[in-house]
Parts: structure tokens; sequence; C-alpha cells
């Protein structure tokens, strides 16, 4: 089938990451890692608003009232003016070239995010999981960049890439316990197909991921077997997310950042945000739950 692609947003984001589209307001939230700043896009409106953040933001999740978002070192609550009301927690305080990165809701409110090693030292990077009383664990270690993180429709399978080594990777998904087991190799990307970032599921339990340095979107089906490849008109198209009105627009984001001035001509639209039509239907993005943190803290 055909896909149309139209530049929803044009605008020079260093690095667009974790749209997150909120059902309830009709918006767009969204990240810049690297300015760094948390958005938010009304596109009938037309009307962005973008809060500055103090240190970088990996990604942000729906709360009740507002966002949950893993900041540089640790987890906070931010309310829908961008002010930061709580923070809970700092997991890697202290460490070095470390950082938060890709991160979502799960089906039962916990905020799951994984680290980044700056310098790419292999290993150094895990998946935590912040749970609703505000305590964030390690769940798993031995990664390097961690990114693509979704669910299947049935919350049984998660998904989580490692982009440093090119694969996507399925868990078996304890929803009850909030437990992962069973890794196994879901997808790997060729040397020539960028690596694997930010990514979705829709109701067919398709997994739809963004080729950073790859200038594509591929949708995998349940399987893990190529479904469909989108051409991107920038080369490093960072995440997607599906929203509007039926959450059958998958909304994409992309960078501009260290890219050379024969790539920004090639691909001037670079940081802009992308919206196609793909006949595929999203699922709502769950909330972080956070009536346990405020009996906690009460």
């Amino acid at each position: 089938m055909t896909i149309a692609i139209n530049c929803a947003l044009q605008r020079k984001t260093l690095l667009g990451e974790s749209p997150v589209w909120s059902v309830k307001e009709k918006a767009l939230y969204w990240v810049d890692i690297h300015r760094p700043s948390i958005l938010r896009t009304d596109f009938s409106s037309g009307q962005t608003i973008e809060w500055p953040m103090p240190t970088n933001v990996g990604s942000i999740g729906l709360s009740a009232g507002g966002l949950v978002a893993a900041m540089r070192t640790g987890f906070a609550l931010l309310d829908l003016s961008g002010k930061i009301v709580k923070t809970l927690g700092e997991p890697i305080a202290g460490t070095k070239d470390l950082r938060f990165n890709d991160g979502r809701v799960d089906p039962r409110g916990r905020f799951w995010a994984g680290t980044v090693q700056e310098k790419r030292v292999p290993g150094l990077a895990a998946l935590y999981r912040l749970d609703p009383d505000g305590r964030a664990q390690e769940m798993k270690s031995g990664f390097t960049v961690s990114n693509g993180t979704s669910w299947s429709p049935d919350g049984k399978t998660m998904y989580f890439a490692d982009s440093s080594v090119r694969k996507i990777y399925a868990f078996d998904f304890d929803a009850d316990e909030g437990a992962i087991a069973n890794q196994r190799v879901f997808a790997e990307f060729a040397d020539n197909e960028g690596i694997p970032d930010g990514a979705t599921v829709d109701t067919d339990g398709c997994y739809w991921i963004a080729h950073f340095d790859g200038g594509k979107v591929t949708r995998y089906t349940p399987q893990g077997k190529v479904d469909r490849v989108i051409e991107m008109p920038v080369i490093r198209p960072t995440s997607c997310a599906f929203g509007g009105s039926d959450l059958r627009t998958l909304y994409v984001t992309s960078a501009s950042f260290n890219l050379s001035d024969e790539q920004l001509r090639a691909a001037p639209l670079s940081g802009s945000i992308f919206t196609l039509s793909t006949g595929a239907q999203g699922l709502p993005e769950p909330a972080f739950e956070t009536s346990q943190l405020m009996e906690v803290h009460r």
C-alpha cells in the first residue's frame, strides 16, 4: 500500500524522542534529549509548548495529572506545566557517562526505562522498573544503549532493543509481578540498516521501530518477520507512537544533531515530526499509577 508521509511539525530538534499521545488531551508529548526539554504539541491548533529541563530527559510517560520522566540519573513526576513536582530517586546518581534513555509505562502502570553508556563501553547499561510506590529497581543488565521498549496487546510479551548490537529482544512478561524472563532475539538489523531506536506496537500485535541512521521505519509481525518498510525523508528517525482521534496516525520523531552540512542539505527536515497514514491502529498509552506513591508519602 502507498503510505502518505507528511511533515506535521517542522523543527530543528536536536534529538527528538519518546512521543506519547494523550487521548484525553488530543496532544502529543515528546522530548528533546540534548536541548534538554519536554514539549507538547497540539496539532489541531499548531501550538507547541516547550519546557526546558535541568538535565537530559531520556523518556516520558503519562501519569495522573501530569507526566513521569526518566531524567539523566533518575525518575521524576512533572505537572502539566512542565514543573518537576517530585523526584522519585536517582538509581544511577554518581555514575560516569551513563544516563537514562528510552522508556514506557507498562499495562499495569509501572514505568520502565533503560540507560545508555554514552561512550559505548559494552555491557554497562541496564533496564530499570519504577513501581507505583516510587521505588526503582534494576531488572536486567549487560546492555549498552537501551531502546525500543513496548508491550504486546495482550501484555504477555515485552520488547526491548540494545542499539549497540542492533538487536531487538522479546521477553516473557508477567504483568502481575512486573517480571521479565526468557530473553530471546526477536529481530536483528543488518549493518547497513542503521540501529534500532524507539518503537511502538499496534492492535494487531505488530511492532513498529525507527531506524536511527537508517532512514526508515519497519513493521514486524509478532513472529519477528518484516511486514512493511517505510522510507523516511530523514536519515535519523528516532521513535514512533500512534495518535490522532482514532489512534490511526503514526507520529515519528527525528534528530538533527551531529549531521554534516551535506546530510542536512539532503534531509532539511531533520529534527521534525512526521505523520504516516499506515492503515494500522495503535493502543492508548497507559498512565503511570501514582495512588500507591501518594499513600507511601502521605
